[in-house]
């Protein structure tokens, strides 16, 4: 009896064993799946202070920040790396709208701005009821052309202020026409890195200070819904691929499934990884800003548009 017994615990613990081998090289599989065969993560410069706030035209040309040093710099699908605008506003996120317009979160007077492709900029926004903005960080345009960004507060060297006028640090959404701001987010921490769906139905925030991410249903008005943990993670920046993948920014780049389960870790040799987008002529160019360097990986995988 006792070595029946015995017997039966040896075959689970063999079983258990190769049932979590296989579930290890099936996970292994997903995440080089991801990244093109062969390739590596490269290192275009590090002739930064920090980098921010990559983003993609419609060609697949790369907009960065280089922030304390109040620039914006292009990164050309034929590997060409130069300055689009100096005197930034001091820009952190970006994104293009629609009609390809650079819109820049310029906290240095904790603005939203809206940049041509002459580099003549208009100041979007710059209050909510009144009240300056905290320090617009990150944002997404939705389908409609309306305008999500995150606003928490980060003390900079360069402000003259020391102290929030809106207390709370929350997400905001611009209405397309400009004309409507709302509040669609005010129990979170310190929100940060924000990426949506292409089709407009779900938003994503990571909510830095408190260490997770949240997904939202997109209401048609613009407001959000049915928040929902998607994972014990927050993120610095984040981006999405066509898979529905969410990648998120901190130490290295971390991939999620739609349903929230880690699938891929990119290793960045840098203390900081704060943002990334896909850009490049086929959109599978993965574009990460990471302390003082930027770095691209090709992936076998399209960016979300």
């Amino acid at each position: 009896m006792l070595q029946l017994k015995i017997k039966s615990q040896l075959i689970f613990v063999i079983t258990l064993t190769i049932t979590n081998f296989i579930s290890a090289q099936t996970s292994k599989e997903k995440s080089y799946n991801l990244i093109a065969k062969g390739a590596v993560l490269t290192k275009l410069s590090d002739q930064f202070s920090f980098t921010e706030g990559p983003a993609s035209d419609k060609k697949g040309n790369i907009y960065f920040t280089d922030q304390p040093n109040n620039r914006i710099m292009k990164w050309s699908v034929n590997g060409e790396l130069s300055v689009f605008m100096e005197n930034a506003g001091r820009a952190n996120g970006l994104y293009f709208d629609h009609a390809g317009n650079l819109l820049a979160c310029a906290d240095e007077k904790n603005e939203l701005w809206k940049i041509d492709k002459n580099k003549n900029y208009t100041v979007v926004l710059n209050n909510f009821e009144g009240k300056r903005l905290n320090g617009p960080n990150d944002l997404w345009v939705d389908p409609k052309g309306g305008i999500y960004f995150t606003d928490p507060f980060y003390q900079r060297d360069y402000w003259k202020h020391t102290s929030k006028e809106i207390e709370k640090e929350c997400v905001y959404y611009l209405s397309p026409d400009k004309s409507k701001i709302i509040n669609v987010g005010d129990d979170l921490v310190k929100p940060n890195g924000i990426i949506g769906t292409s089709d407009g139905k779900t938003l994503y925030v990571a909510d830095i200070g408190a260490n997770k991410t949240y997904s939202y249903t997109i209401e048609s008005n613009g407001s959000l819904s049915k928040k929902t943990l998607f994972t014990e993670s927050g993120s610095d920046g984040m981006t999405i691929d066509k898979s529905g993948n969410i990648y998120l920014c901190g130490k290295g780049v971390t991939v999620f499934n739609p349903q929230g389960e880690k699938i891929a870790h990119i290793d960045v040799p840098e203390p900081w990884t704060a943002n990334i987008c896909f850009g490049g002529k086929k959109f599978k160019t993965l574009f990460i800003t990471a302390s003082k360097s930027v770095y691209t990986i090709e992936m076998s995988v399209r960016g979300m548009k």
